[in-house]
């Protein structure tokens, strides 16, 4: 009842509210759902959409500082580090996540981890041995097989494709 006072104040239109949801007949602007905000904070409540974003966000902000301590990540796993800087179980971390982006947190790893070995493939200053090492694989291998699994290429075959794509500064 609380609730749907505070949405009655404010005239937002809904169509259901239930413990912990609400159903809005239409998305709100960003001033009526600060005044949302404030009312529900004024009686002890929160809108947990703003606390799962933030969260959401750690957790992808955690993700790509472990990808870039990579060797060095070897020792901690990659769910240890992210609730040694998030203070909630792991379980609930990665149920929410996977229900927020649609993949598992380990999928989105690797996904960042394969984003960043194409980074350094295309800028040429690094050899798979230094780009599986900086990165946190095992071996070339290991790296080979999971780019080939995402992206369908071999990364020296990316590797070709993305200079023959990229132009001189000269040619430009």
């Amino acid at each position: 009842m609380t609730v749907e006072n505070i949405l009655n104040q404010n005239s937002i239109p809904y169509t259901n509210v239930s413990l912990g949801e609400v159903e809005l007949e239409r998305k709100l602007s960003a001033e009526e759902t600060k005044a949302v905000d404030a009312d529900l904070q004024k009686v002890g409540f929160e809108l947990i959409d703003k606390r799962v974003n933030k969260i959401i966000e750690d957790i992808k902000q955690a993700v790509l500082e472990y990808l870039n301590l990579g060797m060095d990540s070897q020792n901690l796993k990659l769910s240890s580090f992210i609730t040694k800087n998030i203070p909630y179980d792991y379980s609930y971390l990665s149920d929410l996540f996977s229900s927020i982006e649609g993949k598992t947190i380990e999928q989105y790893f690797i996904l960042q981890r394969i984003e960043k070995v194409k980074e350094l493939l295309v800028y040429d200053q690094l050899s798979l041995t230094e780009i599986s090492y900086q990165t946190g694989f095992s071996s070339v291998h290991h790296l080979s097989s999971q780019f080939k699994k995402v992206t369908g290429l071999t990364p020296s075959h990316f590797k070709k494709i993305g200079i023959e794509r990229r132009k001189a500064l000269d040619q430009l």
